[in-house]
């Protein structure tokens, strides 16, 4: 395979937006472990103090993550966003305004290998949320996971992430006054192995959970779609019913985590890596469903909500794919 470099002359302003990518695309790969490794390897060393006393800090801290997180906004609009926002680019589309006296709950289709379209849309300032929808607070949810590793928790909270939890998504929809809303990669984890360029396979025509959980709350229901997410890397072809698609999605039972087998270019050359491809990304919010708050909704009630939500999804798809290079023969499959 020939290896196409990087130039010696790329400007500074790209050199920091790969370092951004960088930092983030690690701290999905191997911060947790790492920080999982530093816990352990301090109480070994005359540094034990620190893992004790985090321990004890963990210990009074545990719930946090299910009550609301906490988020610190200087981490949220820190500059190194801004470079990880123009390395793509990511840009957010608005389509209509949102009541800030409503709680919502955004379905963000589709997950793509890292959901990089959600992470910086709702969780940095670096592509306007504020200004686009004043009054609105974003929460992110993420695998339960990830927040049992040590100082990893803390820092992934900082952004405004929360688990993937009955309890922690209902918590920020229970709060009196509205201006919250619930971020929900929808298809999770299993998604993530479908994420194949030029397709757009959406898993949702079995999720009803997020759907329940918007009539027991009155959340209103937002389908936003990420043009371009599942463009930035390459996976290695998992055809449902191979061998690696069996391995993966029984990986995953067993997990709770997704492998796909992904890869794009490098830091310093074009040809192969873990670094995603410099490809847009455009994040379109679509129109609010109206949602009354019903907290013992019947099965044909859910149902009816569950095609409404579908038909927004897929009339916010078609009257937007064109925009973004998508072809016009192309339609989302519910799976």
């Amino acid at each position: 395979m020939k290896v196409k470099f990087a130039p010696l002359d790329v400007p500074v302003h790209r050199r920091l937006q790969t370092a951004a990518v960088l930092q983030w695309v690690f701290s999905f790969l191997g911060l947790a472990p790492s920080c999982i490794f530093l816990f352990f390897y301090l109480l070994f060393t005359r540094f034990w103090l620190i893992s004790v006393l985090y321990a004890v800090w963990w210990f009074f801290d545990y719930d946090t993550p299910l009550r609301g997180g906490r988020r610190v906004p200087f981490m949220c609009g820190s500059k190194l966003w801004d470079y990880m926002r123009d390395y793509f680019p990511i840009k957010l589309v608005k389509t209509a305004d949102l009541d800030p006296r409503q709680n919502y709950i955004f379905g963000f289709h589709p997950h793509g290998v890292l959901v990089a379209g959600a992470f910086t849309n709702f969780c940095t300032y670096a592509t306007g949320f504020r200004q686009l929808f004043p009054g609105l607070t974003t929460y992110l949810l993420l695998l339960p996971l990830w927040f049992r590793a040590p100082f990893f928790r803390d820092y992934i909270m900082c952004a405004g992430l929360i688990p993937s939890s009955k309890e922690s998504a209902s918590y920020p929809l229970c709060q009196r006054g509205g201006g919250n809303a619930v971020v929900i990669a929808v298809g999770g984890a299993p998604e993530a192995l479908d994420a194949h360029p030029g397709t757009y396979n959406v898993m949702l025509a079995k999720k009803k959970g997020f759907i329940k959980m918007a009539m027991e709350h009155g959340a209103h229901l937002v389908p936003v779609f990420s043009f371009g997410e599942n463009e930035v890397f390459d996976q290695v072809k998992n055809t449902r019913g191979t061998w690696l698609r069996w391995t993966q999605e029984r990986l995953q039972n067993i997990m709770g985590v997704s492998l796909p087998l992904f890869h794009a270019r490098g830091i310093f050359q074009y040809s192969f890596g873990l670094m995603p491809y410099r490809k847009p990304i455009n994040t379109v919010v679509g129109r609010p469903i109206r949602v009354d708050r019903n907290e013992k909704p019947t099965a044909e009630e859910l149902d009816a909500l569950h095609q409404l939500y579908m038909d927004e999804l897929s009339n916010l798809f078609e009257e937007h794919k064109e925009n973004y290079g998508v072809d016009k023969d192309k339609h989302l499959i519910f799976v």
